[in-house]
């Protein structure tokens, strides 16, 4: 079984750090799971630190490990570096380096809370999915 090759959006991320309870925790909680692998390039790594911080006071994390939450993130992802641009492709321009990552690391998924920001990424073969749908496609596989 090969494994999904996913982008977590930073929305989900986010959400994950606010509440233990939704899939995107879940979701956190199976970085490193053998049925997916996590992509990150070092714009999307900067991206999750800048909110991450700017959001802190709203997470169970304490703001101190938000470091050691990214530097498990690099451990268990596949760093891609980007030598490409689209730009501008989607409606919000500021998604698009996430569409680039997904190109370059060959994902079949972007998993986000905002489906409609990522209208026509099926035409690169991507699909942007849920935390939930995510969740569902990995059961199908177990």
């Amino acid at each position: 079984m090969k494994p999904s090759q996913v982008i977590l959006d930073t929305n989900v991320l986010i959400a994950a750090l606010r509440s233990r309870g939704g899939a995107s925790f879940e979701l956190l909680r199976l970085i490193g799971d053998e049925r997916w692998r996590l992509h990150l390039s070092t714009a999307l790594l900067l991206e999750y630190e800048e909110v991450a911080r700017r959001e802190a006071q709203h997470f169970w994390l304490e703001t101190e490990r938000i470091e050691d939450l990214l530097d498990f993130l690099c451990a268990n992802g596949q760093e891609h570096a980007i030598s490409f641009h689209w730009r501008p492709f989607l409606a919000d321009p500021d998604d698009d380096f996430l569409v680039e990552l997904a190109v370059a690391a060959n994902a079949s998924y972007i998993v986000t809370h905002n489906l409609r920001d990522f209208a026509g990424v099926e035409t690169f073969g991507i699909e942007a999915i849920t935390p939930a749908q995510m969740l569902v496609k990995l059961e199908e596989t177990t």
